[in-house]
């Protein structure tokens, strides 16, 4: 009769193991912090399997003998998704999407897979809807399911048994937190079952040279079963992003071992499923038919894409002793300290003005670059001066109020310029050294110098 594998607890505080549960952990005192996960199994002579005096491990090699193989990437039929996969999927990879439900993660992968079967076996394997879900959302989509295979299933043991034996070469479960592995008692979406199903797929992924595709729930706090658990082991993590009001879903990668990490996709949900967006500085871009004050278009980057929002701010008289900053698509910590910079080196106060500032189109822009076009917005909402309708800016704005140099600058002016704009307000370390054709490119080193110019 086979012997059951040991089962340890793990301390997630202090990572201490302990061969039972326990209320409080011993070595750091943390309450209600133990995991229940499978020991490793040790070989005959207390060695462990795999490791150092096993016959079976791999010999020790030099990095400049080990020569890379040039890895053919299989393009997935969505470009967004291509993008920011890194150029499509890569045989044996293993991603895992994130997001809030019913933001459109099974939508996308359905849509994925039935693209793909027209050029290799694939199998969508779900453990939260019916096969009869499944057909009539593909029905609705309007999407060919004669070459999708379907699985509903929740035990790990025997999908990997069912995909060994059909040998898809890309393969979606949707989604782990629904998924058990039987060596463990835990219930399925424990921490526990999460990463260790996970780890059996991974290694069912690496040795088969399939790509694997993980559904992921997001908590609020992004740990307990959630995908934070699994982001070390997997090689391509994306997140779904979108407000509930809007059509527009982005897709981001927060890490890729194969491509550009923060690369963005741009998706508009429709009845007939996601469709990919092209342009997606169109969508962000309001064009109002006359310009209004606190308003300016910041030239950000997301991954290699240059892409061009609108930074749209609202300055009003507070009626509170303590003025309100709120920031949407922007870090309100940065904010405070922006509005600190204009009052000390441009000379203009707002300690008794409320602060209001949104990035048109649901986008968050985390880079340093958006500082000059934040400053800007306020300013031109402040003086109830609009800006001008065909300028475009970007720059890091620094404590002593200097003007600091951004990444990609040549890239961005001439996304500005494809779009019609014929005036830029850059960093000087960040102008051209040859003129762009319909484009006044105006270099500035200090924010004074940025608030003469406009």
């Amino acid at each position: 009769m086979a012997r059951a594998p040991k089962v340890r607890y793990l301390c997630s505080e202090c990572g201490a193991s302990h061969p039972k549960w326990v209320g409080q952990c011993a070595d750091c005192g943390a309450w209600n912090t133990l995991q229940e996960e499978t020991a490793p199994a040790a070989a005959p002579g207390g060695r462990f399997a795999g490791y150092a005096g096993d016959a079976r491990a791999q010999s020790v090699r030099r990095l400049s003998e080990v020569t890379p193989q040039q890895t053919q990437r299989i393009a997935t039929g969505l470009g967004e998704l291509d993008r920011v996969l890194g150029g499509g999927l890569v045989p044996g990879s293993v991603t895992l999407i994130g997001g809030d439900p019913g933001i459109g993660k099974s939508t996308l992968l359905i849509q994925a897979m039935a693209l793909l079967a027209e050029q290799m076996p694939v199998l969508y394997v779900s453990g939260e809807e019916s096969a009869e879900q499944i057909s009539l959302r593909a029905q609705r989509l309007g999407l060919p399911g004669e070459k999708v295979q379907l699985l509903t299933e929740t035990q790990v043991e025997r999908i990997i048994d069912l995909a060994g034996r059909h040998g898809p070469r890309a393969l979606v479960l949707d989604s782990i937190q629904t998924f058990h592995t039987e060596e463990l008692q835990s219930a399925p979406g424990s921490v526990a079952q999460v990463r260790e199903s996970a780890a059996r797929l991974v290694r069912f992924a690496k040795q088969t040279g399939t790509s694997l595709f993980l559904v992921g729930h997001v908590t609020k706090e992004g740990a307990l079963a959630g995908p934070r658990v699994l982001e070390h082991m997997v090689d391509t993590v994306l997140y779904f992003e979108g407000e509930s009001g809007s059509p527009f879903r982005l897709v981001r990668a927060i890490k890729n071992r194969f491509g550009a990490v923060n690369e963005l996709g741009v998706f508009a949900m429709t009845d007939k499923g996601l469709r990919e967006v092209s342009n997606p500085s169109a969508i962000f871009l309001s064009r109002h038919e006359e310009q209004v004050p606190g308003s300016a278009i910041l030239v950000t980057r997301e991954g290699t894409r240059p892409l061009l929002v609108e930074v749209q701010a609202l300055v009003d008289q507070s009626p509170l002793g303590n003025p309100r900053r709120v920031a949407l698509g922007l870090e309100q910590n940065r904010l405070s300290m922006l509005l600190a910079v204009l009052h000390r080196h441009g000379g203009i106060g707002m300690y008794d003005q409320d602060v209001f500032l949104n990035v048109v189109g649901g986008v968050r822009v985390t880079e340093p670059a958006a500082d000059l076009a934040v400053l800007l917005a306020v300013l031109s909402s402040f003086r109830d001066q609009p800006l001008r309708g065909d300028l475009v800016t970007f720059g890091e704005v620094g404590l002593a109020g200097e003007i600091r140099p951004v990444p990609s600058g040549q890239e961005r002016l001439r996304e500005a310029a494809k779009h019609g704009f014929r005036r830029a307000i850059v960093p000087a370390a960040n102008a051209p050294r040859k003129s762009i054709e319909g484009l006044e490119v105006v270099p500035v080193r200090r924010l004074s110098e940025a608030i003469e110019a406009c």
